[in-house]
């Protein structure tokens, strides 16, 4: 079967492309440095422990190997079918696969949707002969797979030796930076698993490969870098299941290339003009538990240290080094990243390690230049057995009085006892170069600088927090839903899909948002009538479909606080239209009773093409996109995640009350972002969405939305 059900749905089996038992190496060439003859070579020096059949209708045979002259006539038929052939004759051979009953392809070939329109259109076709044949299709445009488990050694890839065995699964989207981290790799002793280079992802996608490496008893670690997903929604679902919810778990790292913004309408709307692409995936990653890496190098230092260490059980960590500095750094980089260097006065590791007086004790633990072995030794066995410690970072400094080797031999010893991770770095190249070939080879990750080190164990700790965090559920409100929906499709529109304000209040009512006491007038008679209503003071705002930003127009009065002034404020507000809008429609006014001063909150909402709804919130009213201080999620959202919004932003300690401030009504306004996710999943027709600002009272005294813009899509005139 070429597809299997997985939790996320129905995937394409990767198995064949990645443990196949026979192959068809469609292309294989006699030219060295030609990439058929490259695949073919490596294929062999790999040690790939199936059967190779080199197709060439050129050649009788190729490397010692008989070549035949198509698939049609391999004596058997292969499971799988790598193609290195000019683009233009791919679709042809790939056809050829299909009818005779191979159902895995890996493309080499480029030429396609890289190139242009035309190459889009060659690709296309391969989409769909897999599709119609069932054939699980790699690439095209890819590097190739590594799988280096001992019974496959496989290596279809071209121009790379084979990998250094381990358990990392890396896939990449980029067959150049892949190669690069091959090479990368084995200069560093990095062992991985799988290396699987997407290409163009014309059949199978990184969801495929991921519910593969998930499943893959060879990989404990799974580490990515992406350009960009296919199926956005689907993977979060599958990596929230891989990183925590459903064993095996296994912690996955992520490598993002492109910060740039994409928002549209940013003239229009907050949440358009902030919600870029990455922002939108570190929102991903936040919800999904995937540890972010800014490097490659980053990427695989945390990767060595998920593969080989235990997760530390919290966020303590003791740092012992035989320099002053070094512990300096490490302490400063472990606290900038959210780890704990707590105070170690109380183990009195003075006395119990026959220490000098000037060895410092107390975290960092610095044993000064001429420790030897057997300090160490005590000070780690002590550190090991403590509980107010959960991980270990060990830094050495060489020096010609020190015996690195026995210093390197008591750190493997107390590393094998896997009670906690043990993270090193010896500084230096070449004279502590043999002691970190024997730490790495044991499974010790040891680092070039202290920070390094401190970042890795750090991302180990996110991990570990992440995996233990409370679970909550989602909250459904009483709404009106099919109510919301008629309105806006009945609501006009301005040029960006914006309804009319005093719509998107009422939606907003339908959904059981705490909004202030609000009505429209249409003359100043009907104006001061519902303003003895609503009590003193109120804003006036203009209400017009096609004035999008009121105050800059004038289009906004407030504080006004009698009859007399509600009916000089009506025809101020008109007259100032007339004059800096005359063509705008004018509908008369919004009255809104004044709110009590409060924490001024942004909460918006932008659907992504890929993502489906994202929801932001943070600082709001005049600044937002100044200090840009706001969170963004991916609806829907847990309850947990609301509060997270609200804690994650860096003018939390507003919120939480600063200075003598009364904390801010953190539920009332998590409550609000609950509604609006559920809102963004019940009326798909909404584009972008904007509360600014809504008003945070102190805490039991509830919120209230001033203000709110709303676009929608227009309708289907096909309908």
């Amino acid at each position: 079967m070429s597809q299997r059900s997985s939790p996320i749905g129905t995937v394409w089996d990767v198995r064949p492309i990645l443990e196949p038992r026979s192959i068809a190496l469609i292309g294989a060439s006699r030219h060295p440095n030609s990439v058929g003859y490259l695949l073919l070579e490596n294929l062999l020096l790999g040690g790939y422990t199936g059967v190779i059949y080199p197709v060439n209708p050129h050649a009788h045979a190729i490397r010692g190997i008989r070549a035949y002259p198509s698939v049609e006539a391999l004596p058997e038929t292969v499971e799988l079918a790598i193609i290195a052939v000019p683009a233009p004759a791919v679709a042809s051979v790939l056809e050829t696969c299909g009818r005779i009953g191979i159902h895995a392809a890996i493309v080499i070939s480029a030429g396609f949707k890289e190139i242009g329109p035309e190459g889009a259109l060659r690709e296309a076709e391969l989409r769909r002969i897999a599709q119609q044949y069932g054939i699980v299709l790699l690439g095209p445009n890819c590097l190739g797979v590594m799988n280096t488990d001992a019974a496959i050694r496989l290596n279809a890839t071209f121009g790379q030796a084979m990998a250094r065995g381990g358990n990392i699964g890396f896939i990449s989207q980029s067959g150049a930076l892949c190669a690069a981290v091959l090479d990368y790799t084995r200069a560093q002793g990095i062992g991985l698993s799988k290396v699987i280079s997407l290409g163009n992802k014309a059949g199978a996608t990184e969801l495929d490969f991921l519910v593969y490496l998930w499943q893959d008893p060879q990989t404990s670690v799974i580490a990515l870098y992406i350009e960009e997903l296919s199926d956005g929604r689907r993977f979060l679902e599958l990596a929230q299941l891989i990183t925590s919810e459903s064993p095996p778990t296994k912690p996955i790292l992520a490598l993002k290339a492109g910060r740039t913004s994409a928002g549209a309408r940013a003239v229009a709307s907050h949440t358009g003009s902030l919600a870029g692409s990455d922002e939108l995936y570190q929102a991903l990653f936040t919800q999904a538990g995937i540890l972010r890496a800014e490097t490659v190098e980053d990427l695989f230092e945390y990767a060595v240290a998920f593969a080989n260490q235990p997760l530390p059980r919290g966020a303590r960590v003791a740092i012992v080094t035989n320099a002053g500095g070094p512990g300096i750094m490490a302490a400063d980089t472990c606290v900038q990243h959210g780890l704990e260097v707590p105070t170690l006065e109380s183990l009195r590791l003075r006395e119990r390690c026959h220490l000098p007086e000037h060895a410092a004790v107390t975290n960092p633990i610095d044993l000064i230049a001429d420790a030897r072995s057997e300090r160490y030794a005590c000070v780690l066995q002590t550190l090991l057995e403590e509980p107010s410690v959960d991980a270990l970072l060990v830094l050495f400094v060489p020096i010609p009085t020190a015996d690195m080797e026995a210093i390197t031999e008591v750190i493997l010893q107390a590393a094998q006892q896997r009670r906690k991770p043990i993270l090193t770095c010896f500084m230096g190249v070449i004279d502590v170069a043999p002691a970190k070939e024997r730490l790495r080879a044991a499974g010790v990750p040891c680092y070039d600088f202290p920070e390094d080190a401190a970042r890795a164990l750090a991302a180990m700790a996110q991990y570990r927090r992440w995996i233990e965090r409370p679970r909550t559920g989602y909250r459904s409100f009483p709404s009106d839903a099919e109510r919301a929906r008629q309105l806006l499709a009945a609501a006009p529109r301005t040029p960006y899909g914006f309804i009319p304000e005093d719509i998107a209040f009422r939606v907003l009512e339908l959904y059981g948002f705490p909004l202030l006491p609000w009505d429209t007038a249409a003359s100043p008679e009907e104006a001061v009538q519902k303003a003895e209503r609503l009590g003193y003071p109120l804003a006036l705002k203009v209400l017009s479909p096609d004035v999008v930003h009121k105050f800059d127009i004038g289009g906004v009065l407030l504080n006004v606080d009698s009859p007399s002034a509600v009916a000089a404020a009506f025809e101020r507000i008109r007259s100032a239209i007339a004059e800096r809008a005359p063509q705008a429609r004018f509908h008369g006014v919004i009255l809104q009773r004044m709110g009590q001063r409060g924490v001024e909150l942004i909460l918006g909402m932008k659907r992504d093409p890929q993502f489906g709804p994202i929801l932001m919130a943070g600082l709001g009213g005049i600044y937002v996109e100044v200090f840009r201080d706001v969170a963004f999620r991916i609806a829907p959202l847990r309850e947990r995640s609301a509060y997270q919004m609200l804690t994650s932003i860096r003018s939390a300690a507003v919120l939480q009350g600063a200075r003598g401030q009364p904390p801010a009504d953190l539920d009332a306004a998590a409550e609000c972002i609950l509604r609006l996710s559920q809102l963004a999943m019940e009326q798909p027709q909404i584009e972008e969405l904007d509360i600014n600002p809504l008003l945070v009272y102190p805490k039991g005294n509830g919120a209230a939305v001033v203000d709110v813009r709303i676009a929608v899509t227009a309708p289907d005139s096909s309908a």
